[in-house]
């Protein structure tokens, strides 16, 4: 087993360097790259470099090498964070970001002070009295508690997108490869406590033989997306160029308001912007003749639906329309949706049930 675990260290340790080696040597490549994952992929070749070089007997296979992958730990956390941000909200860097790796500044200081820098005769003497198995979950502890923070506000950035998003954008993204991404760093770190919690209640060497292994999963699903990315950079370009922000307060009248809205809907019924599956709520703006936050405005206090809802509602109506007629003949239901406007089968099959109680197909056998 340990021989198996060499040789998956040595492994996802090249392929960290190759990477990388990418990254530096070719400007084309680079141009895709997001620079966050980049900063992953170096936070992993430090966390795999100290077990690569006691694996291969470096020094004696001394045990500072592995206290040498520490440094590693609580940026992971903050790195995550920010390439979820930086997908999503198109945030770039900023050295204000910095002020997220003050934590793993003070904890690489404090294991070079308390585990590197110390003789063997010291460390000894821990290992004695059993004060180096306390620090050691201490310092565990404190690294699975920042990173789980950093894992709950990335989801706290998607959930948020996801809500606002719909206020501009009039069909569903594809958010896949960043969902698929956050579930395998929440899965790991969850994990990764069970195993830390197992060895509070007593079990240390099983929690201290897996931990290796849990490195390992998490440093090759990386490198793979990271791969993925760069040869199909389009999963990283998740938003179309536009600006999520509320509107502001605007000078229509209530008698404005009202016109807009009946302007609008004979907008909808005569040119039928909603057919557009990649309907922006700007291009909507631009037909109506007023501004962005104006729509947003409209929709929302003489509406009552956001964008996503209203163009969807549109859809649904053309859908049972065309449902009606005699090219329900040649069309699955889908393709009629697709008609309609719509570009996902699930965005079809939940605007549907949210708007009409049922299922497309419990509604037309209901109207036979």
């Amino acid at each position: 087993m340990q021989g198996l675990l060499n040789q998956l260290i040595y492994f996802g340790f090249f392929q960290s360097i190759i990477l990388m080696s990418v990254y530096v040597f070719s400007p084309r490549k680079r141009k895709h790259i997001n620079g966050y994952m980049t900063f992953l992929i170096a936070t992993l070749l430090i966390g795999l470099l100290g077990r690569t070089l006691h694996s291969a007997g470096v020094w004696n296979s001394n045990f500072r090498l592995i206290s040498f992958s520490e440094f590693s730990v609580l940026l992971f956390g903050p790195t995550v964070y920010l390439f979820t941000r930086s997908i999503l909200l198109k945030n770039k860097y900023s050295h204000k970001d910095l002020i997220h790796y003050i934590p793993a500044l003070v904890y690489s200081i404090f294991i070079v002070i308390y585990f590197m820098i110390p003789s063997n005769a010291v460390i000894g003497q821990r290992i004695k009295t059993g004060e180096l198995s306390r620090v050691i979950h201490i310092c565990l502890g404190f690294g699975l508690m920042i990173n789980s923070i950093y894992v709950v506000l990335s989801w706290g950035v998607f959930k948020n997108f996801s809500k606002e998003v719909k206020k501009e954008i009039s069909y569903e993204l594809h958010l896949k490869f960043l969902v698929n991404f956050l579930w395998i760093i929440t899965i790991c770190l969850s994990f990764w406590i069970s195993m830390y919690f197992i060895s509070l209640s007593g079990y240390t060497e099983l929690e201290r033989s897996i931990r290796p292994f849990i490195w390992l999963f998490l440093a090759f699903i990386i490198l793979f997306i990271t791969y993925y990315g760069m040869i199909s950079p389009k999963v990283m370009q998740i938003l179309p160029e536009i600006e999520l922000k509320k509107y502001a307060q605007s000078k229509l009248s209530i008698e404005d308001m009202d016109r807009l809205k009946v302007e609008l809907d004979q907008i909808m019924l005569d040119k039928k912007p909603y057919l557009n599956n990649k309907l922006l709520k700007a291009e909507l703006a631009q037909l109506l003749g007023v501004n962005n936050p104006e729509l947003a405005r409209l929709l929302n206090e003489n509406i009552g639906m956001n964008f996503f809802e209203y163009v969807n509602y549109y859809r649904i109506k053309e859908f049972i329309l065309l449902a009606k007629s005699d090219k329900a003949k040649h069309f699955t239901f889908f393709g009629l949706a697709q008609e309609a406007g719509f570009n996902s089968k699930t965005t079809f099959n939940k605007s549907f049930k949210k708007l009409m109680g049922t299922s497309p197909s419990a509604y037309f056998n209901e109207s036979l």
